[in-house]
């Protein structure tokens, strides 16, 4: 195994929770980075599968350049119409055919990848039809042979295909907590059966002042459920004791005031309300990019060292733009959870193309603590989880293929 440098160091700074002024977001199921950062994953995973199942590794590719093309729709209360389908390009490098002793066998990667996608929409959208509502599309080239080569050597362990860096950290605030359960809990299905005009794309932007807080929250309300102004005026409301309600159970009392504004934008004397046909701003308002969207913890997080890596669509075997980004949030999460008396943890993981993706050039591990620990007795635990970590690098594949590990 080649040697894999390990530092570990204090670094004197503000634990974020402290630090007077903190930002956070994240961008929830419906929105359109969102959407076209999963459709990037599900061609990834839809490919790696077939290449399991059929070549027994998988193959070269990287599918993480998505573009998500908004469409056209009228809406008013009580219904709306989508005029124009949302469009989604999905851009890359792939291996589309392989050669074998019969000739050359064809792999039916736009299938794969359309069929993925659109189940993607089904599961996790209750008014977007895959079918009327989204035109799916391919743009996909084979790799070069060199780094066909690199990804796919016969070793044990697969061999990093791009020098880049992950970045992982812990522990959440209790605003990134916050931020990270009103998406989820507004998108739950327990809400959407309470209040089922709330619509899928939820943006949620977190402000914390002192110990003040202020969320704003984008929730797209679905127009056919909505007859009216002031059923409209009514979700809203039911929107906002929800995020009060998640509020009380993240924050408990450690606060001293909790601010929340749904749909800030709306105007209803000049007739601007959030309503959707389909419960996403990419029937008609937006736009989306793959790696635009939430990091590799679903959140973005302008207090904290991040990667600007996109994690959907990279392969999940070598390519380390997704590999690094999860393992040094689980080094960050077990160090903070097992070294005691750290305020914060951050982890760095440094790659060089062709090196076994167990042995990255660097991990950097740097601490925020008080003064008054035995530094080499932190440094040495902090370093042994991460080999440990390390060591398990090719288990992440897996953990990723059964969608058991968030990527944003």
């Amino acid at each position: 195994m080649m040697k894999t440098s390990i530092v570990v160091e204090r670094i004197d700074r503000i634990p974020v929770k402290d630090q007077h002024t903190e930002l956070v977001e994240r961008k929830g199921l419906g929105h359109p980075d969102y959407i076209i950062d999963s459709a990037c994953e599900c061609a990834s995973r839809a490919l790696s599968r077939y290449y399991l199942e059929h070549y027994g590794k998988i193959l070269h590719h990287n599918l993480d350049k998505g573009l998500l093309v908004g469409g056209e729709s009228r809406v008013w209360f009580g219904g709306g119409v989508v005029e124009t389908p949302i469009y989604i390009l999905i851009a890359g490098r792939a291996t589309t055919k392989i050669e074998c002793e019969g000739g050359v066998e064809e792999i039916p990667y736009r299938e794969l990848i359309e069929e993925e996608v659109k189940d993607f929409i089904r599961r996790n959208f209750r008014f977007l039809d895959p079918e009327k509502h989204v035109v799916i599309d391919t743009r996909i080239r084979s790799g070069s042979m060199d780094l066909r080569k690199v990804v796919e050597g016969e070793a044990s362990v697969p061999r990093a295909n791009d020098t880049s860096y992950g970045v992982g950290y812990a522990p959440l605030t209790p605003l990134e907590r916050l931020v990270y359960e009103v998406e989820r809990g507004v998108n739950s299905i327990r809400f959407k059966n309470r209040v089922p005009e709330s619509g899928e794309d939820c943006k949620v932007m977190g402000l914390r002042l002192g110990k003040r807080y202020i969320v704003t929250v984008a929730d797209s309300i679905i127009a056919a459920l909505t007859p009216d102004l002031d059923h409209y005026l009514s979700v809203k409301e039911e929107i906002k004791e929800e995020v009060l309600r998640i509020a009380d159970q993240v924050l408990g009392g450690e606060h001293e005031g909790i601010e929340v504004y749904v749909n800030a934008a709306d105007n209803p004397e000049e007739g601007i309300v959030y309503l959707t046909v389909t419960g996403t701003s990419a029937e008609s308002g937006d736009d989306g990019n793959t790696g635009r969207g939430n990091r590799a913890n679903g959140l973005i997080t302008p207090n904290r060292q991040m990667s600007l890596e996109a994690t959907a669509g990279k392969n999940a075997r070598a390519h380390v733009g997704k590999l690094y980004n999860v393992a040094a949030r689980m080094i960050a999460e077990r160090i903070y959870n097992e070294v005691k008396d750290l305020d914060e943890v951050y982890v760095r993981m440094l790659s060089q193309i062709g090196r076994p993706v167990d042995s990255p050039l660097l991990i950097s591990i740097q601490y925020v603590a008080e003064s008054g620990l035995n530094e080499n007795a932190l440094a040495y635990e902090a370093a042994e989880i991460a080999k440990d970590e390390v060591r398990k690098m090719t288990k992440i594949q897996e953990l990723i293929l059964e969608q058991k590990i968030p990527l944003f």
